[in-house]
């Protein structure tokens, strides 16, 4: 388990020293699952737009949408932006890839394709 839990943290959690494997989350599943169903799932996921198009000004503020449980207000004023922006910015993500990342359901599927995107990046093959 001290073995998969380093390698899991490496791809998903580089910014904590210590990991136990019982905090690892979805991210101990992803990191059993064969490329190819992960690569299939991002097809599946991202088929009306790519996960490539979007710049990292809109990746950080995904990032800080989800961390803040998808609170439109919380979320605009830590990013000091104002709430319509923010929106804006929500729309153009589900414009691009179909998902309305204020409904939880669609913000899960979303979280979890960049979560096997990242695998993917530092991931070899595997059948």
């Amino acid at each position: 388990e001290a073995q998969s839990a380093l390698e899991v943290a490496k791809v998903f959690d580089t910014e904590r020293t210590i990991v136990s494997y019982d905090n690892l989350g979805i991210a101990r599943l992803i990191y059993q699952l064969p490329t190819t169903l992960c690569e299939m799932f991002l097809r599946e996921v991202f088929k009306r737009g790519s996960i490539e198009s979007l710049d990292q000004e809109t990746l950080f503020t995904i990032q800080r949408f989800f961390e803040n449980n998808l609170n439109v207000s919380e979320t605009s004023r830590k990013l000091f932006v104002h709430r319509n922006t923010l929106v804006y910015r929500l729309e153009k993500i589900k414009k691009l890839t179909g998902l309305d990342l204020r409904e939880f359901e669609d913000a899960i599927v979303f979280k979890v394709a960049l979560m096997v995107k990242r695998y993917l990046n530092a991931s070899p093959t595997k059948y």
